[in-house]
Order: C-alpha cells, then structure tokens, then sequence
C-alpha cells in the first residue's frame, strides 16, 4: 500500500466550515496516539524515519509544508495546505517534512501508541527491512 491523499468530509456553512476525522472510517486505521507540529524554524525538516507497523494519517491544520515519502520503490512528494485534506502514511514509509511555512500547524493521527522500538531511523537499515518485507 502507498501513500496516499484522502479528501474528508467537507460541511460548508456561511458560519464557518467543518471537516471530520473518524476512525477507520475516513482513515484506515484506529486512532490510538495524537500529536502536534508547530514552530518548526525556517529550513528545517522533521520525520526522517519509518515505522515497521505504525501508520499515519497527517493534516495541514494551517498553513503548508511538504512531505517526501519513499516506501523502497516509489518516492512522492505531497504538498499539505488545506485541512479538508490529509496524508495517509501506511506502515514501512520513509518520510521526511519539509518547506514548513511560518505558523504552520500539523495534527499527526497514529495507530500506535509512541514505542521506540518500532522507528527506522537509519535510511540504509530502512532499505534492508523494506527489501525483507517485500520477499
């Protein structure tokens, strides 16, 4: 399975719009941990890792930045801007953030509770697990 972008549910209203996230329903997964990014510095990148069973579903709350995902064959890069929209990152994706605009903000939804032992962070050593996988 790759990365891939998933439009949510968009209730549009002179008052202000709502979009929804529900789980395993929008996303594929159930929710089990979230977290924040924000006050990332100009120029700098975050992630640059995988997970060996976590999945990801990652959204733009305000204003952009860009994820570059490598799953060992394919690599893409999705820009993030709008928070009807989000990044599913499926389990055995190297991904790395970047072109953090100022004030921007993203809600990162996750399958797993936060374990150490599940992160790659070594790309090499991402490569070999991924090539294991695949065989």
């Amino acid at each position: 399975m790759q990365a891939r972008l998933i439009h949510l549910p968009r209730i549009t209203d002179p008052r202000g719009n709502l979009s929804l996230v529900e789980e395993c329903r929008q996303i594929p997964f159930k929710i089990e941990r979230t977290f924040l990014m924000y006050d990332v510095p100009g120029g700098e990148q975050r992630g640059g890792h995988a997970y060996k069973t976590s999945q990801e579903f990652i959204i733009a709350l305000s204003g952009s930045f860009d994820i570059v995902t490598d799953d060992g064959q394919n690599c893409q890069t999705f820009h993030l801007n709008r928070s009807y929209y989000g990044l599913y990152l499926p389990s055995g994706t190297w991904r790395h953030m970047e072109n953090f605009s100022t004030n921007s903000l993203a809600l990162v939804l996750s399958s797993t509770h936060y374990d150490e032992s599940d992160y790659l962070y070594d790309y090499e050593e991402f490569v070999k697990w991924s090539i294991q996988q695949h065989d």
